[in-house]
């Protein structure tokens, strides 16, 4: 483990440092409009809840093949800030292999530059997802 963002993550982190203030949020609602659907199959029942999250979040990891992990996340439309931070995550990370996302800093979403445009607890919230997703890994 690295302590390196891989690529996808790094370009999104990018992405949030090449605008500022307001364009943040928008950002962070742009991908909350592109969170991937579940997969046919995937019952948001049959995934484990992430309490620390302001909003209803779930999550589910497959990590059966450790070489390319399947990341999926369900949270409502009506939590647009729960569901950016989970599409960075699920954009940034799904298909990757388990080291790679187990080497992410736990709080490279502070390179995200959002401290000022959202709550701390809603930081803590996107804290919480990854934490479960390296759990999930190292199981």
């Amino acid at each position: 483990m690295t302590d390196v963002l891989p690529p996808p993550l790094a370009e999104i982190v990018e992405d949030f440092k090449a605008v500022d203030g307001q364009d943040k949020i928008t950002l962070l609602l742009e991908f909350s409009q592109d969170l991937p659907a579940l997969p046919a199959g995937l019952e948001q029942a049959a995934m484990e809840p992430v309490p620390e999250c302001q909003s209803p979040l779930f999550l589910s990891v497959d990590a059966e093949d450790r070489s390319a992990v399947r990341l999926f996340f369900s949270a409502p439309p009506e939590a647009p800030t729960t569901r950016g931070f989970a599409s960075i995550l699920a954009q940034g990370l799904d298909g990757l292999p388990a080291d790679e996302i187990l080497g992410v800093p736990d709080d490279f979403y502070t390179e995200l530059g959002l401290a000022d445009a959202v709550s701390p607890l809603r930081l803590r919230g996107m804290s919480a997802m990854l934490a479960r997703v390296k759990r999930h890994l190292r199981g």
